[in-house]
């Protein structure tokens, strides 16, 4: 046991490794197939990388937890007499000289550890078993660092427990990129979190500022911190005009389009003398006129909730900023009203041969972005694709189109990745050459609360015919007078 039990374990993993790279050389004793080797030896290395993801998954919570054992370990040995930030600095040193890391990355790496194994067992269950990735920890330990205990339980019981009340949908969090993980995470978290997102929102109002950070070879990063239905419809504005200056005979790409759009807008005619606040509020001005589409639970927009609203591409959003977008008028900006018994979008579109805007808006609504397996996607100019293509029966229907973005449009049409049916609430998954399925990313959508002193007896019966109106949704229209 001790020093021997662990050399020797380590051993055995490097005589794996081994044999493991001699299979990826082809040099194995046996080939993955005898009548195709070449095809064989593709569909093996795809084993190899998804054993060696869940491998480093493991590797990761035993590194995990063996920092914080030499903590607790190297605490003991200190002794109370000495200081608890020198013992800090002591031990987070030692652990970077082993793993090779900076003084910062050190840090962050003991956070994360003591985070995962005294208060995230989902998590550290999850990444033993190879389930989720290192970085998929580090966003759960990030997320749930300002939950109190019975809140960050939730948040992992709802991605890590198939058996929770309202679990996660669709691909499995694990089967995400980190980053989109954490953005399903952050909007989880701002949906339950204690305290109010006004709140937190008008003090990022009062922040709000430009900032200028010189970089290397004569360049520089101008950024703004602003809020989110302004940031993102003029993230939108200027991929939209970056659009249409592509052509044959353009040669910038779409970065280079976007920086001198945004470079021409601010030198030029974009910059506006005005202080942006003729109305006496602490409020920026809002020239917005690009496309936002607004995902609202229906009793925040009538005010008798404060629940946030969901600005497409973006994540929660405070229910002032969502009805100020509605009350505007502007026709930039789509309303998407969410039905209060099961949380699934209202129905906004038609079936039609033409693939109509309504029907468009609809799948922004049910995908939030392009479906394909990791991508983050959610431009404007996504494409509506018939999953059956219409030549060969497939009709145009919202359970018959996706949205791929041009890059994934095109990886379908000229290689044998192939997306799976679709649902009216379900984006396709897809189908890669190797036969491997792979789920898509779905919505988690929610019921929203009912206000208190809601009559009880209002909640509508289900509809008698289709297309007929609830009760529920007379009541908001005749409120909404629209």
């Amino acid at each position: 046991m001790g020093k021997a039990a662990v050399a020797r374990a380590f051993g055995e993993i490097r005589a794996a490794l081994a044999v493991l790279n001699a299979e990826v050389d082809g040099a194995g004793a046996v080939p993955f197939s005898v009548a195709d080797p070449l095809a064989g030896l593709a569909d093996g290395c795809l084993e190899i990388l998804a054993g060696t993801r869940e491998v480093e998954a493991g590797i990761a919570g035993l590194k995990a937890k063996a920092a914080v054992g030499y903590v607790e370990s190297a605490a003991a040995v200190a002794g109370p007499d000495v200081p608890v930030r020198a013992q800090e600095m002591a031990v987070a040193a030692e652990i970077g000289c082993v793993l090779a890391l900076g003084p910062r990355a050190a840090s962050s790496f003991l956070v994360t550890s003591h985070a995962v194994t005294a208060t995230l067992p989902r998590t550290l269950e999850a990444l033993q078993a190879g389930a989720i990735s290192w970085s998929h920890a580090v966003v759960m330990a990030d997320e749930t660092a300002c939950l109190d205990p019975a809140g960050a339980a939730a948040l992992e019981a709802h991605f890590l427990d198939p058996d929770a009340p309202d679990p996660a949908r669709g691909c499995p969090v694990g089967q995400l990129p980190a980053h989109r993980f954490k953005a399903k995470a952050r909007t989880w978290r701002e949906r339950h979190q204690a305290g109010s997102i006004e709140q937190r929102h008008a003090k990022g109002v009062a922040e709000r500022r430009v900032e200028f950070c010189p970089d290397q070879d004569g360049m520089a990063w101008l950024s703004a911190y602003l809020p989110a239905d302004q940031a993102l419809a003029g993230w939108n504005r200027l991929t939209a005009a970056a659009r249409g200056m592509q052509g044959p005979d353009e040669p910038r790409s779409m970065p280079q389009l976007r920086a001198d759009t945004f470079t021409d807008a601010i030198l030029t005619n974009g910059t506006s003398t005005g202080t942006g606040n003729e109305a006496g509020t602490d409020q920026p001005s809002s020239g917005i006129r690009a496309q936002v589409l607004v995902t609202v639970p229906v009793f925040s927009l009538m005010g008798q909730t404060d629940e946030p609203a969901m600005l497409d591409g973006y994540g929660p959003i405070p229910p002032s900023m969502a009805r100020a977008l509605v009350a505007s008028g502007a026709g930039s900006f789509y309303r998407v009203l969410v039905d209060p018994r099961d949380g699934a979008p209202l129905e906004i579109g038609r079936t039609s041969y033409r693939v109509t805007g309504a029907m468009r808006a609809w799948l922004r609504m049910r995908d939030g972005k392009c479906p394909f397996p990791g991508c983050s996607n959610n431009s404007l100019d996504n494409d509506a694709d018939h999953i059956l293509a219409w030549a060969k029966g497939g009709t145009t229907g919202i359970s018959n189109l996706g949205q791929p973005c041009p890059k994934h449009h095109k990886l379908r049409h000229t290689t044998a990745w192939k997306p799976t049916p679709a649902t009216k609430n379900e984006p396709p998954g897809w189908t890669s050459p190797s036969g491997r399925h792979y789920l898509s990313e779905h919505q988690d959508w929610e019921p929203p609360g009912w206000p208190s002193g809601w009559p009880s007896g209002f909640l509508p019966e289900a509809r008698n015919k289709p297309g007929e109106r609830s009760l529920l949704e007379d009541a908001l229209l005749q409120h909404l007078a629209v």
